[in-house]
């Protein structure tokens, strides 16, 4: 039987940190996997250098695999793969600008839509602390480390007690005034820079904090993480965005599957009918 897959024109994600004992590589394989779009955008950290080397070992044939359904995308569906690279990933710099056939290394990308264009990058350009002190970027990534790792046995212990799965780091992130203070600078940061290059919209991703907001008259949206969030953001139609997490995906997939039962369960009601 054919597999159900979920129909977009564009499909937007970063933030998965291959390489990291946290990348919900599984989750994301299975997302690629079910999904046709003419174009996908990857915009960033989507393999993690910094960890992989203090630990190069951790990288796992689940990693490649994921990086092997990319290239097949590319290869075989005839999607254009864009991979921009973020701060995680900047051992790409000295490849950059690169293409071959449908899989592209760059920066940055506009994207074009009706309603205008939209300027797709990574983010960390506008991380101060990333930019100027990447020693305490460096400090700051472990410290995320161990925050995951909290969770990581903080989740086990809920899963044994039948409960589901809670994100502490997320919590500090929504309570903490310096990181809410930091997010928002981020944002309108952003926002300045669409106006500047003549832009409608930005698409971005670095800060794990997945959003689809206006500001002004720039539609601001990122696309969050596969480590927490598992968020994505897919265009339908030229210019229709909308920020999904897994979950939408797995409701979205077993929708499309019911809908496909339905005309097949039809269909040879058809055809019995037809031989009575």
């Amino acid at each position: 039987m054919k597999k159900t897959r979920l129909r977009f024109k564009t499909v937007f994600i970063s933030d998965i940190h291959l390489g990291t004992p946290d990348a919900k590589v599984e989750e994301v394989t299975r997302f690629i996997r079910h999904i046709d779009c003419e174009r996908l955008v990857l915009n960033g950290d989507i393999i993690d250098g910094w960890y992989l080397k203090r630990k190069s070992s951790a990288w796992k044939p689940a990693h490649t695999k994921f990086v092997r359904h990319l290239l097949k995308l590319a290869e075989k569906k005839a999607t254009e793969v864009i991979y921009l690279r973020g701060n995680h990933d900047e051992m790409l710099d000295s490849f950059l600008p690169l293409a071959f056939g449908s899989f592209r290394l760059d920066d940055e990308y506009i994207h074009e839509t009706p309603q205008g264009k939209y300027l797709v990058v990574h983010g960390d350009g506008f991380d101060h602390v990333t930019m100027n002190h990447k020693w305490a970027a460096g400090l700051g990534s472990v410290g995320y480390e161990v925050l995951l790792r909290f969770n990581r046995f903080y989740n086990k212990f809920r899963v044994w007690r039948g409960k589901e799965y809670y994100s502490v780091s997320k919590l500090i992130k929504s309570k903490v005034k310096g990181a809410v203070s930091f997010v928002g600078r981020y944002e309108e940061q952003l926002e300045k820079l669409a106006k500047a290059r003549g832009c409608v919209g930005i698409i971005c991703g670095h800060i794990h904090t997945a959003e689809d907001k206006q500001m002004g008259s720039v539609h601001y949206l990122n696309s969050g993480d596969w480590v927490e969030s598992l968020t994505a953001i897919v265009e339908s139609e030229p210019g229709e965005f909308s920020l999904i997490d897994y979950a939408d995906f797995d409701a979205m997939l077993e929708a499309e599957q019911f809908r496909r039962d339905s005309e097949l369960s039809g269909a040879k009601l058809e055809v019995v009918a037809e031989a009575v």
